[in-house]
């Protein structure tokens, strides 16, 4: 008799796993886990890199010990690209309007190694911020709760985003990208551009953060695809 598999949330850049919160809500009968990325953090100095967070991706799958479905979100898509192919029995990667790239491509590789407008860059501190994240990240969320998110997010590690991958989990792993098609983060016309590597496509009508945006409709399209494992 076969058993659901865990899932795994994996945040992007300047988050926790107290973003997912509102999506595993609205999972109750699932053995959900989130990971926490050594890149994202309060303190510049203490920052990982892009490796740092492959290896906690790896160490969550090996805890979980069993199926697991592994969702990446944003440059969560990056340590997972990495981490899934080689650690623990993953049966199928999402991204979660996700960097979803090939081996040698760092998050940089995208834009030509030219930082993105909307990022506030320290270079001598080797970390970014987002300037505006109530219209990058949060567009559609409902403003209380968009604001207490702005209030938690950190620095991200700029070493991270120029790592390239020497991993792509997508070659060996079962993979679905999920295209939100009102993003401004990560425009819409990017996402299907790399969701041309999946396996299977799935769209949701939310901007970055379909997770605090749409909670139940993100967890039924997750169920779904669960339920193909």
């Amino acid at each position: 008799m076969s058993t659901q598999p865990a899932l795994l949330l994996v945040h992007g850049a300047w988050h926790g796993t107290w973003c997912w919160q509102p999506l595993m809500d609205h999972l109750p009968d699932v053995d959900v886990r989130a990971v926490a990325l050594p890149s994202s953090g309060s303190d510049p100095h203490a920052l990982g890199d892009l490796y740092d967070d492959a290896a906690a991706i790896s160490a969550a799958l090996e805890a979980i010990g069993g199926p697991t479905v592994v969702v990446g979100h944003s440059y969560g898509g990056c340590p997972v690209s990495q981490a899934a192919g080689s650690a623990g029995d993953v049966r199928r990667v999402i991204y979660l309007t996700a960097l979803m790239q090939d081996v040698g491509d760092a998050l940089l590789t995208l834009v030509g190694g030219a930082y993105p407008p909307d990022w506030d860059v320290h270079e001598s501190e080797e970390y970014f911020d987002v300037h505006d994240p109530l219209k990058a990240l949060y567009a559609d969320v409902e403003p209380d709760l968009a604001a207490r998110c702005v209030a938690r997010l950190g620095h991200e590690s700029l070493r991270a985003v120029k790592q390239p991958l020497t991993e792509a989990a997508w070659r060996t792993v079962p993979s679905t990208y999920i295209v939100c098609e009102d993003d401004v983060a990560i425009p819409p016309p990017l996402q299907e551009q790399m969701a041309v590597r999946a396996e299977r496509v799935q769209r949701i009508r939310s901007s970055h953060s379909p997770f605090l945006s749409r909670p139940a409709e993100l967890a039924s399209l997750l169920c779904e695809e669960m339920a193909a494992v």
